[in-house]
């Protein structure tokens, strides 16, 4: 199956919606942007097949079918289905009848747990304060800021009833909380004694976008951190910015061993009414293509001359009687999604289904008795489960995750599917022989077959569990990192751009860093252009601009052009190109 198809069934990668912003489809013919209403259609469509039969008769004849075990399709050749096969078999997340609303089930929920529990003891030591602020918020206040509200203006969910009475004034979905919370500050700040302000809520938000949804990805409801905080200066509010990146980079790389690039957007694609925006920017090697991971933006004073949040100044000298200066504070807001999962989903998973790695895994560990047949004796069998759960004890006692399988009735074969298809990092079999030679059998997850199997010492199993547990988290985030390292590639000159980019890359390019360049770049690599070589089975879309890398690939040579040849100006930053979810 092609890269186009693969989005197209995915129903979220982006590209026709790319074709319709540009007006063209490949080929170059007009295409004409679909209704609202059809792309509704569609997703109420999508949204059916995961519905509950209703007539019961059809529900029971449906759950009297024999059902398929395992993922029947591979990664490599229909991503979309299996993709879909992975979160539903995996058991990480259930459809509902409203389409971009997901259930988010323990086992996804549970990694977001660990997911909070990493980033508030970091912000905490920050001096950050967990709060909660209102879901709905007021059409006046989120008008009162016209540049933040265009960049979600489209995608704002009004609430116009309440029961049975029309509402005098309608009310927001919240899409993000700047302008439901920057009243407060503007009340709580009243002098430079109550810097720095720094307040954090987990809640959820609603973005009711007409693309397409897809699971985790891009959904229509989605959970997340919003950390907004005020500071007496620029570079208070800079220092923390960064420090907030680099603890997203860690979440990333250290929880869920998905490799990112730390660097800072361009202009055309910082965030609505920010001063700068900085990125860390994930990748799919699957379909090539680049995925923004989370973003930490400094939003300098535009907001609070909004909102008129001001302190005297408390460095000027002033004679008795002169008043202060007003200044406005700087502020930032920063914040961190459950895309975040579906990127480890789609970085890490494999033919089998999830890999989950060690440290975010509920379950780290199952263990499982073998070699129980029909002829086991009840007082054979009665003594190998009882040493199994000393086995647990063990590991629990070592603060291991672990759960036992004593199903009966399933092949061990059925058993080991299962618990693979839901990614468990270790598999740990202890049958008669291995009791006998005071041995556990070993099989991780993250390896194929011929190389994932090994033994452990019963006596050792305590230490040596928690060690490979940490060796299958390093050698999950090495195997991912160098698969993005050897997917940026430096590219110098035009005539390499959109090859590159079908190659499943993305491509670091040197640039101008403007706007109108940007746009032009993004045009000219969507396979649109007379005379433009493009692997026919490469999505059709153009590449944009992923983010000024932070660790520069090396020095610009004085006089480097821009590498779009209708630019002719300066280079001057190294910046990240790609197709982009």
């Amino acid at each position: 199956m092609s890269t186009d198809e693969v989005a197209d069934k995915m129903s979220a990668t982006n590209i026709a919606d790319e074709a319709n912003k540009q007006g063209t489809v490949e080929g170059g013919k007009p295409h004409k942007k679909p209704e609202k209403k059809e792309k509704e259609r569609k997703d109420q469509k999508m949204a059916a097949k995961s519905k509950p039969a209703s007539n019961p008769q059809q529900a029971k004849n449906k759950a009297s079918e024999p059902q398929l075990i395992g993922i029947t399709c591979k990664k490599s050749e229909d991503l979309a289905e299996w993709y879909q096969q992975v979160i539903l078999k995996g058991e990480m997340l259930e459809f509902t009848d409203v389409p971009g609303c997901y259930v988010y089930l323990p086992g996804s929920y549970k990694i977001w747990e660990f997911i909070q529990v990493f980033f508030n003891e970091r912000i905490q030591k920050m001096k950050v304060k967990n709060c909660y602020f209102p879901l709905f918020i007021t059409e006046a206040n989120l008008q009162r800021e016209k540049d933040h509200i265009e960049g979600f203006a489209a995608e704002v969910a009004w609430v116009t009833e309440g029961g049975k009475n029309k509402l005098e004034k309608k009310l927001a979905v919240r899409p993000t909380s700047e302008t439901a919370m920057y009243s407060y500050y503007s009340k709580k700040i009243r002098s430079h004694r109550d810097l720095p302000l720094k307040l954090n809520q987990w809640n959820n938000v609603v973005r009711w976008e007409f693309k397409h949804p897809m699971p985790f990805i891009r959904s229509r409801e989605f959970l997340w951190q919003e950390g907004h905080t005020a500071h007496l200066t620029e570079q208070e509010a800079g220092k923390e910015v960064l420090e907030i990146l680099d603890h997203y980079a860690a979440i990333y790389e250290d929880l869920l061993a998905v490799p990112v690039v730390k660097g800072k957007k361009t202009a055309n694609e910082q965030f609505p009414g920010a001063h700068y925006t900085t990125t860390i920017e994930g990748f799919i090697p699957a379909v090539g293509r680049g995925i923004q991971a989370a973003t930490s933006h400094c939003l300098g004073q535009h907001f609070a001359n909004m909102f008129d949040i001001t302190v005297e100044d408390p460095n000027q000298e002033v004679k008795e009687g002169e008043a202060r200066n007003k200044l406005k504070v700087w502020q930032n807001s920063w914040g961190f999604t459950t895309r975040s999962i579906g990127v480890m989903i789609l970085t890490h998973g494999d033919d089998k289904g999830l890999v989950i790695p060690p440290r975010v895994a509920d379950v780290q560990v199952v263990l499982m008795p073998v070699g129980v047949t029909a002829k086991t004796t009840l007082d054979t069998k009665e003594k190998l489960y009882n040493e199994v759960d000393e086995l647990r004890r063990s590991l629990e006692d070592a603060n291991v995750r672990v759960e036992c399988d004593y199903r009966e009735g399933y092949s061990p074969g059925y058993k080991f599917n299962d618990w693979e298809m839901k990614g468990v990092p270790l598999r740990l079999e202890f049958g008669p022989k291995d009791s006998a030679n005071g041995v556990v059998t070993t099989s991780r997850r993250d390896q194929a077959e011929g190389k994932a199997r090994g033994t452990i010492q019963v006596s050792e199993i305590a230490t040596e569990v928690p060690k490979l547990l940490e060796t299958i988290q390093a050698d999950m985030f090495k195997k991912a990192s160098d698969e993005y390292a050897s997917r940026r590639k430096l590219v110098r000159e035009w005539k390499d751009f959109v090859p590159t980019l079908n190659a499943k890359n993305v491509v670091v390019v040197p640039h101008c860093t403007g706007g109108p360049c940007e746009d032009e770049i993004k045009k000219d690599s969507s396979g649109q252009q007379e005379g433009q070589e493009v692997d026919a089975r490469a999505p059709s879309m153009g590449a944009k601009s992923l983010c000024i890398p932070a660790a520069q690939p090396e020095e610009l040579a004085q006089g480097t052009k821009c590498v779009n040849p209708k630019c002719g100006q300066e280079a001057k930053m190294w910046v990240m190109f790609g197709r982009s979810y």
